[in-house]
């Protein structure tokens, strides 16, 4: 059974820092692209990041270049969300999912929730 648990989360003001982890149990996490996706209040799911299976390949959405840096451990089944200079809008459920930005799977795991403000 696929499982994700996603961690790191917290009350962070404006320009500050977080770096979210997601654990993964239940599947061959090295043989999987990995994306997190976030959800705000009221809005559907947006995708914000995708790293391909090696970590060579790392993908964001234009609001976070620059800003958030998506890495994983494949020894540890470990996906990494590291983000600075948050903003208000960054606000949100964080998810980690399987899968690249165009295809990937629904969350399975919590979240971990990101509020930014001051």
């Amino acid at each position: 059974e696929v499982q994700v648990v996603e961690s790191g989360g917290g009350l962070v003001q404006p320009g500050g820092s977080l770096r979210l982890s997601c654990a993964a149990s239940g599947f061959t996490f090295s043989d999987c692209w990995m994306s997190w996706v976030r959800q705000a209040p009221g809005k559907g799911l947006e995708w914000v990041s995708s790293i391909s299976k090696g970590g060579l390949s790392r993908y964001y959405v234009d609001s976070v270049k620059g800003r958030f840096t998506i890495s994983r451990d494949n020894a540890k089944n470990t996906l990494y969300l590291e983000m600075n200079s948050l903003k208000t809008e960054d606000s949100a459920v964080y998810f980690c999912a399987t899968g690249p930005r165009d295809n990937y799977e629904p969350p399975r795991g919590q979240g971990t929730q990101v509020t930014v403000s001051s």
